[in-house]
């Protein structure tokens, strides 16, 4: 058996992390700040796993309610159960008005639900909390898009692109307005 009081301390939050069933990979966590500098790498070949741990990060809030509150509004917003998601994601909202994904989610609801003027007050609020959420410049653009407002959904979206420059739907997307736009010129 390893004395683990002599055991290098790194060593030590290892075994305790598999004593206690919790992946080694959480003793070394990396934050949203290098997931997003990693994602906006020009060489990054795995961009869609970067992409899942900067989501996957994001929807950890530091607390169990909201944790909560936030798996319950994104499930009913799956099942397309809006009267049930809004109510939990207002409450998380509520509850956590500093966590970014509260908001966003609740912004892809009223998206969801047609509703855009709310849709883009929360998304104004995600982007307040965290400037290079790329999923709601996405939005924002695509919204802005189907409003008529291109030239400002073209910015949304080149925002995102230069957060993000792999995912392909914000190419394709800023492609389509950018065709939209020339067309008008002439």
């Amino acid at each position: 058996m390893l004395n683990m009081r002599c055991a290098p301390p790194f060593l030590n939050v290892l075994v305790a992390a598999v004593i206690c069933g919790i992946p080694a990979i959480a003793a070394a966590q990396v934050t949203a700040d290098e997931l997003l500098d990693r994602l906006g790498q020009p060489d990054l070949r795995n961009w869609n796993v970067v992409e899942q741990q900067l989501y996957t990060e994001w929807s950890r809030s530091g607390s169990a309610t909201a944790d909560y509150l936030l798996r319950v509004g994104r499930a009913a917003l799956e099942a397309e159960d809006f009267d049930v998601a809004y109510n939990h994601l207002t409450a998380l909202t509520d509850h956590a008005p500093e966590f970014a994904e509260g908001w966003n989610t609740r912004a892809t609801l009223f998206f969801e639900m047609g509703r855009y003027g709310p849709a883009i007050a929360d998304i104004q609020r995600t982007l307040a909390l965290e400037p290079r959420h790329f999923g709601a410049l996405t939005g924002l653009g695509f919204m802005l898009e189907e409003m008529g407002d291109t030239e400002n959904a073209l910015a949304a979206l080149r925002a995102a692109h230069a957060i993000h420059p792999h995912h392909p739907e914000i190419e394709s997307a800023i492609d389509r307005v950018e065709r939209q736009l020339d067309g008008r010129a002439l």
